[in-house]
């Protein structure tokens, strides 16, 4: 067979291991032929594409970020794909696509699908909030650089008296603010799923300053919010492609915590150091699986799917049920959470 493979979206460690795991089993078991179609849809888009076999793919499974490239497409680009669907098959001689990407690609799959083309997805993102899938790779190298983070940033706070404010990635949801907020024993977890209160955090800081405990480290969400008129706070502006644009809740928050404490705060935001780098060997071996049952799926015809984790096993589930709602944080995970502060 001859199967396209494309990563979409923003870039996260695990990608390359699901290209090779792909490329892999793709070749070496059933003599696939692998097209690797550059800067995701935009490559496919435009034709832009290279073969790749075992040596193209060779060295790369610690590696982050991805050999393909990555690039947003406009909505209104993929729809016009969609409807060109037929041609687009055709002209490249295609059997079947694997793309790989968040709730924004796996929607422009799921549009593909319904046009007609042969498609399973792979599902990733660092924010783990993909509903179907018990988790994505990349979630847990972000949580535990974004850990790390907050160890070292302790000492520094302890030593300076300072309260430190640690923004993560998290647009929607909360997860790798609240595992690298308990992990790293952060002393307050704020994230998109409960809209914040200053004077709540004030109120906290002050009391560990009264027991002795001169330092406090704020994790934050960067899609979080404060609660209605809780402090001066504009939300972001949509980009071209759907995706809200967020102002920086940590600069913001750093600032009003040390105006209502008088106590020196620090914004420390991590952004996209969260995406770099190498990816945890869980990461690592879940990226791996899930593309040597991507492949499974082409050749079984189960098209219209998408790899998932459900416990310990890899199963397969459609992509209109991967895409129908965001896996959020439940309120009882913020109670264990708060258990801790």
């Amino acid at each position: 067979m001859r199967i396209g493979i494309l990563t979409s979206g923003g870039d996260c460690p695990g990608l390359n291991a699901v290209i090779r795991s792909v490329v892999h089993r793709g070749v070496t078991e059933h003599g696939d032929d692998i097209l690797g179609f550059e800067d995701g849809f935009k490559g496919l888009l435009e034709r832009r594409y290279r073969p790749l076999d075992l040596n193209s793919v060779s060295g790369i499974l610690q590696r982050g970020g991805t050999i393909l490239g990555a690039a947003r497409v406009e909505r209104a680009r993929l729809r016009e794909a969609a409807d060109r669907t037929g041609e687009l098959m055709t002209e490249l001689a295609l059997d079947a696509l694997i793309p790989i990407g968040g709730e924004g690609t796996l929607t422009a799959a799921r549009m593909l699908s319904d046009a007609g083309m042969p498609v399973v997805g792979v599902p990733k993102t660092i924010d783990n909030d993909i509903s179907a899938t018990d988790v994505t790779f990349g979630f847990d190298t972000a949580v535990g650089v974004a850990t790390e983070a907050i160890d070292r940033l302790k000492t520094t706070a302890e030593s300076h008296q300072r309260v430190m404010v640690v923004e993560v990635m998290g647009r929607h949801a909360g997860w790798i603010a609240l595992q690298s907020g308990m992990a790293g024993g952060g002393h307050a977890i704020l994230i998109p799923e409960r809209p914040f209160r200053v004077d709540d955090i004030c109120e906290m800081i002050n009391a560990r300053f009264a027991r002795g405990k001169k330092f406090a480290v704020v994790v934050v969400a960067e899609g979080a919010h404060p609660a209605p008129g809780d402090m001066p706070y504009e939300t972001g502006v949509i980009d071209k492609y759907g995706h809200e644009r967020f102002v920086g809740i940590g600069n913001h928050l750093a600032t009003e915590l040390e105006r209502r404490l008088g106590k020196e705060a620090k914004p420390v935001i991590l952004g996209h150091v969260q995406r770099g780098g190498t990816p945890t060997p869980y990461d690592r071996a879940l990226a791996t699986r899930f593309g040597w049952h991507a492949v499974e799926a082409v050749h079984k015809g189960a098209y219209g799917m998408m790899t998932a984790l459900h416990g310990t096993e890899i199963v397969l589930v459609p992509l209109a049920e991967a895409v129908s709602r965001m896996k959020t944080v439940p309120p009882e995970r913020c109670l264990e959470a708060e258990s801790v502060f």
